[in-house]
Parts: C-alpha cells; structure tokens; sequence
C-alpha cells in the first residue's frame, strides 16, 4: 500500500485542498401541486482532503455550467480553494477547458490570482479517488433506503442534504485529550466552525415518513430515518471485528469510547471506560463505562473505541 498523499497529512485551511464527485440521480418535484412534473438532480460532494468534511451542494443538471454554479457556491461560503482533485467527468473537464480558454473573463481571473489548481486522476481508475468515492458511498447508500419513492421539491431535498451534511460532519474521530473526565472528542465540524455541530431541538416523530401529511413533519422524519441509520453503520466501522483465532483485548481503562445506545440526532454518546471485566477465559467482554454522570455497564459488542494511537 502506498503512503498518503502529502495534501491528506499536511495542515491547511479548511476546503484549501478538496476532491469532488457527483451522486445520484434523484428524483424531486417541480412544485408542491399533486400531479406536478418530476426531474432528476444529482448531488455534488466536496471533501476535504485532511479531515475529511464534507460539503453539499444539489444541481438538476451534470452540464458544465450547473458545476461552475455549484462550485461559486462553494466558495461564497467556504472560501476559495488551492487545489481540486476529481475525476475525468466531463463536466468537470469541460470546467477546466472553459476557465483555460476564456482569458479575459472575471472567474478566470480569480483563479489565477489565487492559485486554483486542478488535478485529474488516470481515466478508468475510481481507485485513485477512493477519499469522494467513501463520501459518495456514505452519502447515497443510506439516503436511498430512507428516501425510497418519496418526492421532495428542490427546497426540502436541499435542506435534507445540509442535515445530511451536519451529520457526517459530526462523527467523532478521536479525543481531545487524555483526561478521564473529559468526554469532549474532535469531529470534523471543529474544522468548520471551531466547535462541534448541533441542529435546532425537536420533538422525535417515531413514525415512518410516509405516514405524516405534514411536509415539514415527513423532512423531519427523514433526517431522523437517515441518522439512526447511517450513525450505526458509522460505529460498526469504528472498530474491526476479526475471526476469534487471536486474541485482541483492545479495551483499556481511560479510553475514550462511543456507546451504541439510540440517541437524538447528533447527539454522539461518548464516554470513557471506567473498569474492565475479564471473563473466566481472562477475555474482556464486558466493562464498566462513564457518560457525563452516568455509569454504565456494557458488553465490548455495543461500544467503539475511538482511534487512539499509542506513542510508546
């Protein structure tokens, strides 16, 4: 395996250096009015390449032009980057030919000014953009088995994708420090807006979205469907599971661990591993965890260990 690209290990600001891909399509609705016409959209995801944020933006169109809206977007709110990374979609090379040719244009301009970089990787090798590739797959495999038939119109698939958004831009990635006491871990919304990422509280709706008549209720419904689901699959990944042949107790007092007990979205139960129970077999099955101030215990089975890298 080869080693990281420098761009993945070096600081930078955020979305300084990013790759992008599309999504899709999905199916959303013209307006609110019953028989109205329904058209397709993509999405198109940008990730940062040292943390791993994402950012969403939704186009109706793979044209060049829709990409270079979705992109000024991008930098409205993110600020300009010094380096891309995609594909050889051809709304994308079609972006690059079109800001090298027109020489006297406005965006052209900004682009030189600032040092905007495009890399494309060899064409036919999705293997060298495996970093979007993982965004996409996190993305669309749960968005599709919650949104299943369901029509949205632009304005609340839209504000689906933020939450989406918020909530991968949420995972814990490792602690923040050593302290026992200290439940506090770093996401990838740190590097965003220099604190972890929150949405506004609501009561739960613990029904299916097709079920509610209110269109606000049924978005709702979906963000909460999306998060139980793609916040489970997340921990499952936290924490490799091999076949039993060799011992691996990786569970240490102090840890710095993620329960799998349901939580409101974005809510990320994170403790630490107060005590450790081996088995008659000396295997550790079971411990003693501490969230906030409540102590509980657990089987190995329900919690992920965050990465802890061991200096000695």
């Amino acid at each position: 395996m080869g080693d990281l690209p420098s761009t993945r290990v070096q600081p930078s600001r955020i979305f300084s250096v990013l790759g992008v891909d599309y999504t899709g399509p999905f199916l959303i609705k013209n307006s609110f009015l019953r028989n109205t016409k329904s058209i397709r959209a993509w999405i198109c995801i940008f990730i940062r390449f040292a943390s791993k944020a994402i950012h969403i933006e939704l186009v109706t169109e793979l044209s060049t032009n829709s990409f270079l809206n979705a992109f000024k977007r991008l930098i409205a709110r993110r600020g300009f980057p010094s380096e891309i990374y995609s594909d050889n979609g051809s709304n994308f090379v079609g972006a690059s030919n079109l800001i090298n040719e027109i020489k006297d244009d406005v965006f052209q301009n900004f682009l030189i000014d600032n040092r905007i970089i495009w890399h494309f990787i060899p064409p036919r090798s999705p293997h060298h953009g495996g970093l979007w590739e993982s965004a996409v797959r996190l993305t669309k495999y749960h968005l599709k088995r919650v949104l299943q038939n369901t029509l949205l119109t632009y304005e609340n698939f839209y504000s689906l994708l933020v939450q989406i958004e918020s909530i991968v831009n949420s995972r814990p990635l490792t602690p923040l420090s050593e302290d026992p006491d200290d439940s506090d871990v770093l996401t990838p919304g740190h590097f965003i807006i220099g604190a972890p990422l929150t949405f506004l509280p609501e009561k739960s709706l613990d029904v299916k979205h097709s079920r509610l008549s209110c269109r606000y209720k049924q978005l709702r419904a979906l963000f909460e469907q999306f998060w139980r689901s793609w916040s489970r699959s997340y921990l499952q990944t936290l924490q490799e599971r091999p076949k039993w042949q060799v011992a691996n107790d990786i569970y240490k007092v102090g840890q710095c661990i993620v329960l799998h007990d349901d939580a409101a979205p974005l809510a990320w139960k994170i403790g630490r591993i107060m005590n450790v129970h081996p088995g008659a077999d000396g295997h550790i099955r079971v411990v003693t965890v501490k969230v906030k101030n409540a102590i509980f215990k657990r089987p190995v089975t329900k919690i992920s260990v965050l990465p802890i890298y061991d200096q000695s």
